[in-house]
C-alpha cells in the first residue's frame, strides 16, 4: 500500500483517525466474529428499567454471594426471615427457645437504633410459633 493510500482513501480524501480499539472491533465484524452471539437479536437484560447507580454493587454481591457485608440491621432482619432454617439443626426444644431470645434481643436492639444501618422494622418473633414450626418439620 502507497504512503499516500494509508493516509488519504482511495479517492484521495483524508480518512478520519481510526483507534486500535476501533479498528479491531471492525476488523472482528468483518471476519464474523460477532455473528451467532449468545443473546443476538434478543433486548439486553434489564432493559426498560430504572437505573440503579449501585447496579454492579448489587450485581456482585448476587454472584460471590457476599451475604454479610451488609448494615447489621439487614443482617438481623435476613436471620429473623431465615429462623426456621436456623432451629432446624437444633435438637432440643430448649435450644430453639434459647435462640429465638437472642434473636429477639437483637431484634430489640434495632428497634432501639442500637444497631449500625438503616432503620429496619423488624417484628420480634413468637418463640411458640417458632416451636410449633420446629416440630412440625422434624415430624416430616
Amino acid at each position: 500500500m502507497a504512503q499516500h493510500e494509508r493516509w488519504h482513501g482511495m479517492n484521495g480524501y483524508p480518512m478520519p483517525h481510526e483507534s486500535p480499539i476501533d479498528r479491531a472491533i471492525r476488523e472482528a465484524t468483518e471476519r464474523g466474529d460477532f455473528d451467532d452471539l449468545p443473546g443476538l437479536g434478543k433486548p439486553l437484560p434489564d432493559s426498560g428499567r430504572s437505573y440503579d447507580e449501585d447496579w454492579w454493587l448489587k450485581d456482585l454481591i448476587r454472584r460471590e454471594n457476599l451475604t454479610d457485608i451488609a448494615p447489621a440491621t439487614l443482617l438481623v432482619r435476613k436471620e429473623a426471615e431465615g429462623v426456621g432454617e436456623t432451629v432446624a439443626k437444633f435438637t432440643t426444644e430448649a435450644r430453639v427457645r434459647e435462640a429465638v431470645a437472642e434473636l429477639n434481643e437483637r431484634i430489640w436492639q434495632v428497634r432501639r437504633g442500637l444497631v449500625d444501618g438503616p432503620p429496619v422494622p423488624i417484628a420480634l418473633l413468637d418463640a411458640d410459633a417458632v416451636v410449633t414450626e420446629w416440630r412440625r418439620r422434624r415430624a416430616a
